[in-house]
């Protein structure tokens, strides 16, 4: 039995971060993400850890990228314009391979929008951010508890597959507290270090499986790392052969382990004939709404994605087919719609229903929304 905690979902970030053997932490100050900087400034330097208040969010990202390099599991966390500013050194980190993991918590926008309330309004920035073909992984949040181990679920990705992770929550979730059970025994995965001596070692070689290991600098291995397209000793190449088995490695890395790494909730659909497609803050309510729809008579669930890059397709396709009717409810004026549509718009009618105003939609607005639908149908 774990021990029990009241705690808040940024110090529940902070916390499992050191769980996970996060030793280096990098950022600036913003809100509504702040708690998590501030909570891993008094708790790393008990674990013989770095933290760093960089002067920027570009700065920072650039830290936690070469803290990692050196062989430390390293964290960054931000907001809203915080998550613009380090797009590029996060396309750096892909490029480069890179295990980091960048805690986004949303808040509205665009520009500096609405510091002190929750938005979900990044999560086609967090898919397309950055230029160029790309696979990115994304974790969302409904709860302080999934706070707690997505972060460390977060971390074990990021080493596994030698790749940037982004845990996506919001304002809502990270300034609420609930009491949480922290695990006695939690899975760490660490990245892979190379078994062959420096002379013989390249830091981007495939041949042996789409992970190459990663040596720490430090440690005897010279190697180059470049956001230029480069062969497998990381140094610069156009070889248009080279180039394209690169790319295709770093992009089937995370493509051909789909299904290990995608996770959904599936909420009372056995029986379902409709279906709320929602996640993160937004999921709660969305989860009441069910449960409120299922007592007036409606036949309803709930699809949420836990991760949600790579998308959940396959998982989608698979209701849709069986479904009179999906509803996608976000805090935004229509993102992650346009992924359901594009999956489920040929098997069942596809509804939105969103706003983008600092508030969590109330379940009765959606109730009634949802009700509306139905019986024009």
């Amino acid at each position: 039995m774990g021990q029990r905690k009241l705690i808040s979902g940024n110090h529940a970030i902070a916390e499992a971060a050191i769980r996970a053997g996060c030793r280096f932490f990098a950022g600036y100050p913003i809100t509504p993400s702040s708690e998590i900087a501030e909570r891993l400034a008094e708790l790393l330097p008990q674990y013989d850890g770095i933290f760093i208040q960089m002067e920027d969010e570009i700065a920072s990202m650039g830290a936690i990228i070469g803290a990692s390099l050196t062989g430390k599991k390293a964290l960054t966390a931000t907001s809203g314009p915080g998550f613009s500013l380090k797009q590029e050194n996060l396309g750096f980190a892909i490029m480069g391979e890179i295990p980091v993991v960048i805690v986004n918590v949303q808040r509205g926008g665009p520009s500096t929008g609405l510091p002190t309330f929750p938005g979900q309004q990044d999560l086609m920035q967090v898919r397309w951010g950055r230029h160029g073909d790309q696979e990115i992984i994304a974790l969302v949040p409904d709860s302080i508890q999934e706070s707690y181990e997505f972060t460390i679920k977060a971390f074990n990705l990021a080493e596994q597959y030698r790749t940037p992770v982004i845990l996506l929550t919001d304002e809502v979730i990270s300034q609420m507290k609930e009491q949480i059970e922290i695990p006695d025994d939690v899975e760490i995965i660490d990245r892979e270090f190379p078994s062959v001596p420096p002379e013989e070692y390249y830091p981007f070689d495939g041949s042996k499986g789409l992970v190459p290991p990663l040596a720490p600098y430090g440690e005897g291995y010279r190697y180059h790392i470049t956001g230029l397209a480069h062969d497998k000793t990381g140094f610069p190449s156009s070889n248009p052969k080279v180039v394209r088995e690169q790319l295709e490695r770093k992009l089937n890395k995370i493509r051909k382990n789909r299904d290990e790494i995608v996770d959904v909730e599936e909420f009372l659909l056995e029986d379902a004939e409709y279906a709320i497609f929602a996640l993160g803050s937004m999921a709660r309510v969305a989860k009441q709404v069910t449960l409120d729809l299922r007592e007036e008579g409606i036949p309803i669930g709930l699809l949420r994605p836990l991760t949600l890059w790579p998308f959940c397709d396959k998982e989608l396709i698979n209701y849709a087919k069986k479904l009179k009717h999906i509803f996608v409810v976000e805090m935004n004026f229509g993102q992650i719609v346009g992924e359901v549509e594009r999956y489920a718009g040929k098997y069942t009618k596809v509804d939105w229903y969103g706003r983008a105003d600092g508030r969590l939609i109330p379940p009765r607005e959606i109730k009634d929304f949802i009700k509306e639908r139905i019986h024009e149908n």
